[in-house]
């Protein structure tokens, strides 16, 4: 098989070294060999398909983390994928552009002529439930839904509910803060900060509790709600789904050495700082956000999730589908529905 030097594959795929020695890194673009002693990387012609597929969604601007799992993807289902992840893209441009607009006819005085409905302010209305299932001992699963944090975490080995419980514990302070820290000049990442390091905590309280061993831990999907975003920390085999105008997505990516395993590359535990996944939702009226341990979905397929909760479903007949289905798990499920303020 014939090879080509970096500079050669990066002027036929029309990307710079720079950028596949990043896909390298990231495990996104692997070169077909690298030279042992020098360690300069060589590339088939076979992975200029690949290469192209990522450059392009990378155009496109989609975070390095989902471009991973859509190349992962048969072409059928990476195109599903891309085509939710652009509907969101849509979506949330609308409003950031209605958004614009709204501030700058109030800023400058003038009045809307437009015709656009005026803006409305949004809330957080949710209900949650959790079940030991029909086949573990015991329910090792922790959910905390207040008036702006959602959680749930699911927990493994001998103290898995002693971890799940100090993980969701750790961050428990953001729901009772005063304030949270999206103004002023941090912004976004304000907020995104404030909950990143909530997780490392999180992470430290289960690695105190496990003593360093990777036999406990527990994964942690959370949802804060600032009053006009959510942001969202991701770590772990949970789920998070958004139902938007009939269609569902999964708005965060198993960490699992591979889709078909139960393993998981990434967790709270076993003496490892965390790195979760990190991001911002923006709203609509109408929303619906589903946060569930793997209890549910290793049970219930996706398509009878989104029939559930067009339908209106709650967590209650959420955990009912999942016991009718036998329930080898644990199962937890929290469900926002983000709607008009009153008043």
């Amino acid at each position: 098989m014939e090879l080509l030097t970096i500079g050669a594959f990066a002027r036929v795929s029309r990307l710079s070294p720079k950028a596949l020695r990043l896909y390298d890194e990231l495990a996104l673009l692997r070169p077909a060999r690298v030279d042992p002693d020098t360690g300069y990387r060589y590339y088939a012609a076979g992975q200029l398909g690949r290469a192209r597929l990522v450059a392009w969604l990378r155009r496109l601007g989609m975070p390095l983390a989902e471009i991973r799992a859509v190349c992962a993807l048969e072409p059928g289902e990476a195109a599903r994928e891309i085509g939710a992840y652009w509907a969101r893209v849509e979506a949330e441009t609308a409003m950031r552009r209605d958004l614009a607009a709204f501030l700058v006819d109030q800023l400058t005085g003038t009045p809307d002529t437009s015709g656009r409905e005026p803006m409305m302010m949004l809330e957080l209305k949710h209900s949650a439930r959790t079940d030991r299932g029909l086949v573990r001992p015991a329910n090792q699963d922790t959910l905390y839904a207040g008036r702006r944090l959602l959680a749930v975490a699911d927990g493994f080995g001998p103290a898995g509910l002693a971890a799940s419980g100090a993980a969701v514990a750790a961050l428990r302070y953001l729901d009772e803060a005063e304030t949270l820290p999206v103004d002023g000049e941090l912004g976004e990442l304000g907020v995104l900060g404030a909950l990143e390091d909530a997780v490392r905590a999180a992470g430290a309280a289960v690695a105190d509790l496990a003593g360093g061993t990777e036999e406990d831990g527990t994964t942690l999907t959370a949802l804060l709600w600032t009053g006009s975003r959510l942001a969202l920390a991701h770590i772990g085999d949970s789920r998070a789904y958004l139902l938007r105008g009939g269609e569902l997505y999964r708005i965060t990516q198993d960490h699992r050495v591979s889709p078909q395993e139960l393993l998981l590359s990434k967790a709270l535990g076993g003496g490892v700082d965390p790195v979760p996944d990190l991001r911002l939702q923006e709203p609509l009226e109408g929303d619906r956000y589903l946060l569930c341990s793997d209890g549910l979905t290793e049970a219930v397929p996706d398509a009878l999730i989104r029939e559930l909760l067009v339908a209106g479903a709650g967590p209650r007949e959420l955990v009912a589908a999942a016991l009718a289905a036998g329930a080898p798990d644990n199962v937890t499920c929290v469900v926002a529905d983000m709607a008009v303020a009153a008043g």
